[in-house]
């Protein structure tokens, strides 16, 4: 759950008869990452596709421009591979040609509607003239400017004795200016006082009212067209869109088979290829690629890289490590989406998706923490579910918003927040909060959460933004030790498995002595009057030899040399300090959230009750669009902040203490099936 596919790395080589089959097996399995070959060994060339790659794809552009264009889905399911085939070597290919067409004469028609659009324009801004275009355009020995100013009135007064060598005509904020060519700079010269924007004039005979109505009769054909396009494309998307979905996934399997060849090193009589392989499916890859091979080699990766000194980060780089396969359950799948927004983790370390897949939606849930914009988010991510969710990325982005929505909702009942509303003593919800204060009011007091942590709001509801605002505060901090702590955890095993625990001690155990023995500190000096800043005792020893630990591991470990280590040391400590306080966001953004909400709810709802209970049913009418615009305002505010600070504390506080996101995608020749079943 917390690790990665385990790979191993498959070497074979075999007779260049062999190749296409045993790229195809390769595609079969389903499983093999192949690594390109460099193509610098003399001798030994880059393997050059097969000759059916071209027209598999040429058909592949034309089947992805088609989809491209007509956005098709596949609701229903796979199909079959032999459908698929035969649809490909039947009519199917005359249907995307048939249907190309129809898309490029709906492509042409919209350009010229776009040209006829601007030509519109222009004469509908030229027709108060009522100047033949061709007088404008067709005297050779005459040259004519347009232009359109606010500043017309003052025309004459800028040409001024220049009007009695031109002609000049004024119709609203237009005006055209005729000429002799050698009047031309001096016209443009009093034009551009003027502020003018130049008119391009347009081609054609007759008054621009004419060529307008033309204009507008030949778009509104036009747009017949458009239409008659677009019925006729909703129509075969109805008939073949899924069809397209699969016979593009299987043409894209073919070319990558196809073109296989380049990732392979060939000589006049044999090929090699090395590649990737769950360690697990080794056996069944071996039983069935021998056949097609003369040499065939599939062993375990071992990382025998240890040491982590600055001679030895040199060959640290030039370590090929295997790609990355997650290995999550189902019920944390979803948030590799998120995982691999900052890169998927270096082989070998520990995974963090399965923590974030529960991690991120709590600290969102905290954040907004509303029970009414939690049903609204769920609401939502059903609705999101029904549309996009037969794609992959749709059911993932709406299983993030349900589990969002989720957390939100519970925080919310757990603060009795709905809308913005504080619900505790609505007749409604009695029957919870009754029973929820009685049960919580006395269970922790007296214990060490009072004692030793200074929480005094230990019982439910918890009104965050009223009387438990201090606590919220505490139990933000709180929090973000914790969440640091974890990750400095996941750092120290990350760091002992790769060199070691002298190294794991020195890199990430010296911060976990700074973390543990600062917050013990701090807390102590806060719930413990008698307890001085400079106190010595058990908690400050552990940062005065933590900083001392993260000294030796910056000089010695991460390559800063002593006096490095000795300024850095220090420096960083502060840095941690920061990335803990980091945490106060849940705080800060959630308070503002609800604060945002309750004006709302008083300058709105409570406004409209008022206006209705004094008969102003107008101003009632208002005050309802205005604490409904309210209302949108703070889901969308509460949609879009809170995740964003959810994922900045996942990103850069914690996921900093311990991921590389180096690791590169695991790619199978042939990619997964989606849209096609029975490769």
């Amino acid at each position: 759950m917390l690790s990665t596919v385990e790979m191993s790395r498959l070497t074979m080589a075999g007779s260049s008869n062999n190749l296409d089959e045993a790229l195809r097996i390769c595609a079969d399995l389903g499983n093999v990452h192949i690594k390109p070959y460099s193509g610098d060994t003399d001798g030994i060339t880059v393997g050059t596709p097969h000759p059916d790659a071209d027209d598999i794809s040429a058909l592949l552009a034309k089947v992805r421009s088609v989809n491209s264009a007509l956005k098709c889905s596949n609701k229903q399911g796979p199909v079959s591979s032999k459908n698929v085939k035969d649809a490909i070597s039947g009519s199917f290919p005359e249907k995307v040609d048939s249907i190309t067409e129809i898309i490029a004469k709906k492509s042409d028609a919209e350009n010229e509607i776009s040209k006829l659009s601007e030509r519109v324009a222009i004469l509908t801004t030229i027709a108060p003239l009522d100047l033949p275009v061709e007088l404008m355009t067709e005297i050779a020995s005459v040259d004519v400017y347009l232009g359109e100013t606010s500043k017309a009135g003052k025309a004459a007064q800028v040409f001024g004795e220049l009007s009695s060598r031109v002609e000049m005509h004024i119709a609203g904020n237009v005006i055209a200016v005729a000429c002799q060519g050698k009047d031309g700079a001096e016209v443009q010269m009093a034009l551009g006082e003027l502020g003018a924007k130049s008119i391009q004039i347009p081609t054609g005979k007759g008054t621009p009212s004419k060529l307008l109505d033309q204009a507008s009769k030949d778009i509104n054909i036009l747009e017949r067209t458009v239409a008659d396009c677009d019925s006729e494309m909703q129509s075969w998307t109805n008939a073949n869109g899924r069809m397209l979905m699969a016979v593009q996934e299987h043409l894209e399997r073919e070319s990558e088979i196809l073109t296989g060849h380049t990732l392979c090193a060939t000589s006049a009589h044999a090929f090699a290829l090395e590649a990737w392989l769950p360690t697990s499916e080794a056996d069944a890859a071996r039983s069935v690629l021998s056949k097609v091979s003369s040499h065939l080699s599939i062993e375990a990766f071992v990382d025998d890289h240890h040491g982590h000194g600055h001679d030895d980060d040199h060959h640290h780089h030039e370590t090929e490590y295997p790609p990355i396969e997650y290995n999550n359950m189902a019920a944390t799948k979803h948030a590799s989406l998120l995982t691999n927004l900052v890169g998927r983790p270096k082989y070998g370390t520990l995974d963090p998706t399965s923590i974030i897949a529960f991690t991120f939606p709590i600290f969102y849930g905290l954040i907004l923490g509303d029970a009414g914009y939690g049903l609204v988010i769920m609401l939502l991510a059903l609705f999101l579910k029904s549309k996009i969710g037969h794609d992959p990325a749709g059911a993932v982005a709406s299983r993030i918003l349900m589990n969002m929505g989720i957390a939100t909702f519970i925080v919310g009942v757990l603060t009795a927040e709905a809308f913005g509303f504080v619900i505790e003593k609505w007749d409604a919800f009695v029957w919870l909060y009754e029973p929820m204060y009685s049960g919580t009011k006395y269970a922790l007091q007296d214990t060490v959460f009072i004692e030793w942590f200074g929480l005094s709001h230990t019982y439910l509801p918890f009104h965050r933004a009223g009387g438990a605002l201090q606590d919220y505060i505490l139990l933000s901090i709180y929090l973000g030790c914790a969440h640091l702590l974890l990750g400095f955890i996941i750092g120290f095993i990350n760091v002992f498995k790769a060199h070691g625990i002298v190294a794991a001690f020195f890199e990430k155990g010296s911060w976990l002595l700074i973390l543990i023995g600062g917050s013990a500190h701090i807390l102590r000096f806060i719930t413990d009057d008698s307890y001085g800043t400079f106190e010595g005792s058990i908690w400050s020893m552990m940062v005065i030899v933590g900083v001392l630990c993260l000294i030796i591991g910056l000089a010695v470990y991460e390559g800063f040399g002593w006096l490095g280590g000795m300024i850095m040391g220090p420096i960083e400590t502060f840095g941690l300090l920061a990335n803990t306080l980091s945490y106060l966001r849940i705080m800060a953004v959630g308070v503002a959230g609800v604060k945002i909400a309750e004006i709302g709810n008083e300058m709105g709802f409570h406004g409209m009750a008022d206006a209705i209970s004094s008969g102003d049913y107008l101003i009632a009418f208002a005050l309802f669009f205005l604490w409904i615009g309210v209302q949108v305002f703070a889901l969308a505010l509460g949609l879009l902040s809170p995740s964003i600070h959810a994922i900045r504390l996942h990103f850069v506080e914690w996921m900093g203490k311990f991921h590389d996101g180096s690791g590169e995608e695991f790619q199978p020749l042939g990619g997964r099936p989606l849209h096609v079943e029975g490769h």
